[in-house]
């Protein structure tokens, strides 16, 4: 299997990889409409509300897991097969793109994060679409031992969402302000620059340090919890687990928050 994060060199070099814009924006604008204005050229646009999860709810969480057959079904439109290799980027730290690139490697298929996203890209944008050919991409279940529960959380649990969110300062997505008790914070957006791209590894390695068992990562919603996975992947780190309903589930019951 490749890499969790290639380079713009590993894309040139690998020219039939198949590019995935997975741009989102919680604030309610369009990813689409910005992947229509410019996008890497040949990407096609991946939907996360429709292709990489379920539809919200108050007791799975805002961005469930998909239905495999969902997520297989949505990839064979847009023309994606078991065999293809899987680069995929967003303008966001690579933070929601993370989530396609996370769902398609426990799924034992190639798939990597561009270094950088489109924050970072050298080259020229496109607005033309391509038309791949529906594509033959197998259903398979969804690894039970990654993936974690409401009440199966272990005793290391990382947080990925902005630290002023993990302390409850600000929620502007979730119903009650906090975290789960004991959980650490990682934010992923700050384990890359001003440029998108990652950290020196001496740094990341600081970030990760408390991460030296087996873990669970978290965010709001199950999506850019997958950063911190991949880097940890990365890093060489022990494996984690996501926990798919994050605190958009947790905070939606009656079980305890803490802030601070």
């Amino acid at each position: 299997m490749i890499p969790p994060y290639v380079d713009e060199q590993w894309l040139a070099d690998h020219p039939q990889a198949v590019l995935a814009d997975v741009r989102w924006y919680a604030d309610g604008r369009s990813g689409r409409q910005a992947y229509f204005a410019g996008h890497l050229p040949g990407a096609v646009f991946v939907p996360l509300e429709t292709v990489l999860a379920d539809t919200p709810s108050a007791e799975a969480g805002r961005h469930p897991m998909p239905e495999p057959e969902v997520f297989a079904e949505g990839l064979r439109s847009l023309g994606i097969s078991d065999d293809d290799t899987v680069v995929a980027y967003d303008d966001d730290a690579n933070a929601n793109a993370a989530r396609l690139v996370w769902m398609l490697r426990v799924t034992g298929r190639d798939a990597a994060l561009l270094d950088g996203g489109l924050t970072g890209w050298s080259g020229p944008l496109s607005t033309d679409v391509p038309h791949r050919p529906r594509g033959a991409f197998t259903t398979r279940p969804w690894p039970a031992d990654l993936i974690a529960g409401i009440d199966d959380l272990g005793d290391l649990l990382v947080d990925a969402r902005a630290a002023e969110r993990y302390r409850g300062e600000v929620e502007p997505l979730d119903s009650r302000p906090g975290r789960v008790p004991g959980a650490l914070s990682i934010p992923c957006r700050q384990n890359v620059g001003p440029d998108g791209r990652l950290l020196p590894e001496d740094e990341l390695r600081e970030r990760f340090r408390a991460v030296d068992r087996p873990w669970v990562s978290m965010c709001g919603s199950g999506v850019t919890a997958c950063q911190n996975l991949l880097v940890a992947e990365r890093l060489g780190l022990p494996r984690g687990r996501l926990y798919a309903g994050s605190y958009s589930q947790w905070s939606a019951t009656d079980r305890p928050v803490e802030t601070g």
